[in-house]
């Protein structure tokens, strides 16, 4: 991926500014808001995993589990028509509502 780096099974994303002429990016898929910048894109992979271990060192000092991206479990909304629908889908197919979506979205992802 272009705009994303990856360290440790965390992804950074990449940005520039043309005004400041930085690079920046942040953690991504965190509730945890970790940002970091550079001026080059050598120096944005370093300040990226600089940040991803220094975030993981500062859960481990204060006793605390790191969050992971993709823990596996999504809340989505549909709306009512739509979960109507992808019930009676997912009844048709004999699967449960889950395993109906992940199905449908692996397909999609394909």
């Amino acid at each position: 991926m272009k705009d994303l780096m990856q360290y440790k099974n965390y992804y950074g994303s990449v940005h520039f500014d043309d005004q400041d002429l930085i690079f920046y990016g942040k953690i991504e898929f965190i509730r945890a808001v970790i940002s970091y910048e550079a001026t080059d894109a050598k120096g944005l992979k370093k300040a990226f995993e600089d940040a991803v271990n220094d975030y993981l060192l500062t859960c481990k000092n204060q006793c605390i589990e790191p969050e992971k991206p993709f823990k596996g479990s999504l809340n989505i909304r549909l709306g009512p028509e739509l979960h109507r629908q992808v019930a009676i889908a997912a009844e048709h197919h004999h699967l449960s509502i889950n395993k109906f979506i992940a199905d449908t979205l692996k397909q999609a992802v394909k």
